[in-house]
């Protein structure tokens, strides 16, 4: 029985209404509507979602009940429930009749069929519902507008509704087509209430009224983010995904061949949503005897013309392969039912012209590097083809000849958070078991090691406390080093629903966010002066006796050499360090100390710092000293970045720690692990993303094995890193497309894409979700976990998985975090939070309550000194320079550069830079600028934006034509040792010629 239904019968407050001559036991609050269709019925709807967050607005009347008593009908979704309420609906001749009358007035404005935008819309269901004939009322009650004209002449184009810009294509993503809207106001409150971006509105009176995009501009000019909120919850097809809708205007929601439950490959929200697929013939893509590497190639060769389907504003398709047609949000724990740009329209990446579908072997006597002339979709320049058999031995014998020559410290694995828990449980196993060493890593050293290294020496574990769905239980949030708006649009949702209610957000970072303006409170301080700040606030909260003392005494330890630090560290001491005044520092330090329930949410802006340990033990001791920790509506969360850079943690693909954050040093956590996989283990941490880089030079690490990351782009010091792959004496790179770090491999192994395959992930709330495939893949494509037992068996090493459950079962057994979380239970409830302490649990969403996983059972304070960045202004670099994501890229942008939607949207580098900036430097807004720092210089497009501070330049870095990692500061935090991207000293110029690096060119068949 479902939660809920056992919740409602042991409640007391109960009563009883009739409907349809039937008593039904209703609970207050219950609407008519809701009351129905538990009892079966579902009443017709227009204005209604049945999604969750969707408020109830009862303006269309095609939901109206009879109810005994009252004089006229009334609308069943916004109508509650009363003791002794009478009430017919389907047995009401009377209902039925005004409710067929709504649908046929408004179906007689609807376009005609062959211009219908979504002829299985939610509207011609409805009617089809109410047996009414839509062609019908179109013919016999439609004309209004000549009718009129005629009568009224010259006045009455006043009142009629506008037909200016009735169909608007303006957008990229979406396509709006005015004359089939109804004004339900549904779009209203999916922009306004549901995503809080506050774009769509409605303007005009009676029958001009209409949609508006802010100030009635074309859609593809307004402030819309493309999240498709509209699209989802619209229901005629006025507001719809451009795919779907053709030249003429016409269109078909259900159009698709399958509809597939999975997760959202891109940050670590882990938003549920369902592809919409039309299926593929099957057809060989390769003739016997042809050539060719990726689907570029094959499309060149072998597609007939006329084969390849184009739809309006899209990419042309292969009929042979299963293509995605849509995506729609599904009800998920932390998106229930939204999406952001990335996951509603990101999704065609896997068939782009460079998708990879053989394997590939370097040509001899081809250099490894960046060649300007290589292209992606036609690879066979630089490589040939090769079988299986011979890529996998090819591969496998280089790295066994490597470590029988220079022993196991020789090789090294950089594995993927993109990839399954499955797979990255069994890459940190091959790792260990077949190299023979502990250097796996992974992007989490480039994001989050920092926070984790704070987390697990502060309070025993590296996952958050609490989930992000926690904020609408919190007086007060506070959002530092992270812009959730951009990064993780979901997630900043809740943020700003929350605030609508009430809750206080403050925002506190170097950087204006788009989510200040949601925000009660805004602190911009000096870049790379977090620790001064933070001292500061917790030098009032002691000083001030505003710490929860009882809190302190019964679960922390070390609190009083804490105070005694920050005693001398008073907001007029750190002050000038920080650049935020001392009363701005004791108004947000009393703020959060007296808070009933306050969270801190941190993101990238507090960990790439060479400080970034010492920033997450700062905010640890702000929530420990204000108990701030173990309750509903409190806690410590690091939103991390990719969709499975938990999971990957979680399963071990760290060089210190076994999976669990088990250190390799300890006894009892390495031989479990050895009697598991039945294999010695090294008691050696290993090393990390940049030690393995220096390692390259130094000549230790001679080869390695890259599944799915893309350090040739996403490491700092672009320079010594790529020099450093190129110096490899054996390379394997295991991917979806030749990305720029496949460009230095010997060996190419092409994998799956993410809706290719089947597998766990686990998000930032410590949720572990059950991804399905939704596509065959093309080609010689294979799964990333088969490729790596296939390595391992090619090395020596008896793997027989059968598959991702078979290896999640192993997981289990070396995984006391999966207590509880089998394969089964996961593919039934799609998510299940860990830890889990019974196996029909719902997880626990807030951990720590009563107490810490640490040897003491306290959490532990630790105190932190001011230290500048590595690299300090100057007068020869005056300016910071900081990078981070865009809202429509991902990372290096392998898979968003490749998705037609995104890359639309932007198309080419920018670098963000505040007016006055642009004004002192003479640079008008577009043109071109160079930034250059003491390890490089790229030229790319200026942007003005208010929001960033004058001093400071924000470069994304999904680029490769202006790789902003060309220029970043490879200096390490010494404790999570990772590189201080937010921070490095750059001089700008304009560039004597204006000349903007290129985009790559768009690949073709």
């Amino acid at each position: 029985m479902p939660a809920k239904d056992c919740a409602d019968q042991a409640r007391d407050d109960g009563f009883t209404i009739t409907l349809d001559g039937v008593d039904i036991t209703v609970w207050p609050g219950e609407t008519l509507w809701k009351i129905a269709q538990r009892s079966g019925e579902i009443i017709p709807h227009l204005c209604y979602s049945e999604a969750l967050d969707y408020r109830a607005d009862g303006n269309c009347r095609a939901c109206m009940v009879e109810i005994e008593g009252e004089r006229t009908l009334a609308a069943s979704c916004i109508r509650e429930a009363r003791p002794g309420m009478v009430v017919r609906s389907a047995s009401s001749e009377r209902a039925g009749a005004a409710r067929a009358m709504v649908v046929e007035m408004l179906a007689a404005d609807m376009p005609a069929e062959q211009v219908n935008p979504d002829v299985s819309s939610h509207f011609m269901a409805t009617a089809a519902q109410l047996g009414v004939d839509v062609g019908r009322a179109r013919e016999t009650l439609g004309g209004a507008r000549e009718k009129v004209s005629t009568l009224l002449g010259a006045t009455a184009e006043e009142w009629l509704p506008s037909t200016v810009n009735a169909h608007d294509h303006s957008h990229t993503a979406m396509a709006v087509n005015h004359d089939a809207c109804i004004s339900c106001g549904l779009c209203v409150r999916a922009c306004r209430e549901v995503q809080v971006n506050d774009v769509i509105g409605l303007a005009g009176r009676g029958s001009n009224t209409r949609i508006v995009f802010d100030l009635e501009d074309p859609m593809g000019d307004s402030t819309c983010v493309a999240c498709g909120e509209c699209v989802q919850a619209c229901p005629t097809g006025a507001l719809m995904p451009a795919v779907q809708v053709d030249a003429q205007g016409h269109g078909d929601s259900a159009a698709v061949d399958d509809k597939i439950a999975s997760v959202c490959p891109y940050c670590g929200v882990g938003c549920q949503l369902e592809y919409q697929v039309s299926r593929g013939t099957g057809e060989v893509l390769f003739e016997e005897g042809q050539s060719g590497a990726t689907l570029a190639d094959a499309q060149s060769q072998s597609l007939a013309s006329g084969q390849v389907k184009q739809h309006h504003g899209a990419a042309s398709q292969d009929p042979r392969l299963d293509n995605i047609i849509a995506v729609s949000g599904r009800d998920g724990p932390s998106n229930r039912g939204r999406l952001c740009v990335k996951g509603r329209f990101g999704f065609d990446y896997p068939r782009h012209p460079e998708r990879l579908i053989r394997p590939l072997i370097r040509r001899a006597g081809v250099p490894k590097g960046l060649d300007p002339t290589f292209d992606p979709a036609h690879p066979l320049s630089h490589f040939r083809e090769a079988s299986w058999d011979e890529a996998l031995e090819v591969a496998a014998q280089g790295l066994m000849s490597l470590k029988r020559a220079h022993g196991p410290d020789s090789l090294a694995g950089f594995g993927s958070a993109k990839c399954t828990n499955e797979e990255a449980w069994l890459f940190q196993k091959l790792v260990r078991t077949g190299f023979g060493s502990n250097h796996v890593d992974h992007c989490t050293r480039l994001c989050h090691a920092s926070s984790v290294a704070a987390l697990m020496e502060g309070v025993g574990s590296g996952g958050v406390s609490a989930s992000f769905m926690q904020a609408e239980q919190s007086d007060l949030i506070v959002l530092t080093g992270c812009n959730p708006g951009v990064n993780h649009p979901v997630a900043a949702t809740f943020f700003k629903r929350a605030a609508k209610r009430g809750t206080r957000i403050v925002v506190i970072d170097p950087r204006g966010l788009a989510l200040r303006h949601h925000a009660h409170r805004s602190v911009q301080f000096t870049p790379g002066a977090d620790v001064a700040l933070f001292n500061a606030m917790l030098n009032v909260i002691v000083s001030e006796g505003l710490a929860d003392q009882d809190y302190i005494a019964a679960h922390t330890e070390d609190f009083a050499a804490l105070a005694e630090h920050v005693d001398a560290l008073t907001p007029e001491a750190m002050s000038p360090l920080c650049g935020v005044a001392p009363e701005e520092i004791r108004a947000v330090a009393r703020e959060y100390a007296t808070a009933k329930r306050a969270m801190i949410f941190w993101g990238m802006g507090i960990s790439q710092h060479t400080h970034g340990t010492d920033n997450a033990r700062c905010l640890i001791a702000l929530a420990l000293a204000c108990g701030h920790v173990g309750r509903e509506g409190t806690g410590l969360h690091p939103l991390r970045g990719q969709n499975n850079v938990q999971g990957a943690s979680d399963a071990g693909m760290i060089p210190m720690v076994f999976p669990d954050y088990q250190p390799v040093g300890d006894v009892a956590a390495r031989e479990r692990l050895e009697a598991l996989w039945e294999a010695p283990l090294s008691a050696t941490p290993g090393l990390t993303v940049v030690e393995i880089m220096h390692a390259i030079h130094a000549g230790q690490i001679r080869g390695m094995y890259i599944l799915g990351e893309n350090p040739a782009m996403s490491d700092p010091d672009l320079d010594h890193a790529r020099s450093a792959l190129a110096q490899l004496e054996h390379l394997v790179v295991q991917d979806i497309f030749v990305t720029e770090t496949a460009q230095f491999a010997d060996v190419i192994l092409p994998s799956y894409a993410w809706p290719e395959k089947d597998g766990s992930v686990t998000n930032t709330n410590r949720q572990v979700q059950r991804g399905r495939a939704a596509l065959q893949a093309p080609g010689e494509a294979k799964p990333d976990w088969w490729i790596t037992q296939q390595i391992a068996c090619h090395m020596g090493l008896e793997w027989h998985y059968a598959g991702p459950e078979e290896i999640y079962a192993e997981m289990q057994q070396g995984m006391d975090s999966l207590d509880n979380i089998d394969w089964a239970r996961i593919s039934h409830e799609g998510s299940v939070t860990y830890p889990c302490l019974t196996p029909d649990g719902e997880g626990e969403d807030v951990v720590f309550g009563e107490g810490f996983p640490r040897a003491s059972g306290r959490a532990r304070f630790v105190p932190t000194w001011p230290t500048p960045p590595d690299e300090t202004l100057d007068a020869d670099y005056p300016t910071v320079l900081t990078t981070g994501r865009q809202l429509e890229h991902w990372h290096t942008g392998s898979m968003t550069r490749r998705a037609r939607v995104l890359d639309n949207l932007e198309p080419s580098a920018v670098a963000t830079l505040n007016p006055v900036e642009l004004e002192r430097l003479g640079i008008a807004a577009g043109e071109p600028l160079s930034i250059t720092t003491r390890r490089g210089q790229i030229t790319l497009a200026t942007r003005a934006d208010p929001l960033t501070p004058a001093g400071m330049v924000f470069v994304p870095f999904c680029y490769a034509e202006a790789a902003a990692n060309l220029l970043t500061n490879p200096a390490l935090d010494p404790v999570g040792k990772i590189p201080e991207f937010k921070y490095a000293a750059c001089y700008l110029t304009k560039p004597k010629v204006s000349a903007m690096p290129e985009s790559p060119p768009v690949a073709t068949a």
